[in-house]
Parts: structure tokens; C-alpha cells; sequence
């Protein structure tokens, strides 16, 4: 995620806390918490797809989706 999507997702959370926020801006901050979110749990999918548990025995297995 962009370095300015950050910067306004805690502008916003910041006016939230202060003043405020009007619709439009709810409405915005939903959207870029939702991307947000999204953009980590693909970060997480990515690395747990590369992960291996390796047992007491040296074998290394790969790690299954179980949903």
C-alpha cells in the first residue's frame, strides 16, 4: 500500500478523534481501511504458502489452506 494511502488513513483517524468526520470521509475511510486490510492478508496468504513446519524427525512439511 502507497506511502500516502497510510498517511491519510491516520489523518483520518486522527479528525475522527478530534472534530469528526462527515459522510464522504467515513465513506473514504472505510474503503481505504478495507484495502488496508486486504493488502495484509495477502501479505500473510503469501508468506504462510512458503512456510514448512519441520517435525522432530527433520521432515519438512508444507503447510494446507484448511478453509
Amino acid at each position: 500500500m502507497e506511502k500516502e494511502k497510510l498517511e491519510r488513513i491516520s489523518h483520518l483517524s486522527r479528525k475522527e478523534r478530534t472534530i469528526g468526520l462527515d459522510e464522504e470521509e467515513k465513506k473514504e475511510q472505510t474503503a481505504l481501511r478495507r484495502e488496508y486490510l486486504d493488502a495484509i492478508r495477502k501479505s500473510l496468504v503469501g508468506t504462510l504458502e512458503n512456510t514448512y513446519v519441520v517435525d522432530e524427525k527433520g521432515n519438512k512439511r508444507k503447510i494446507h489452506r484448511r478453509f
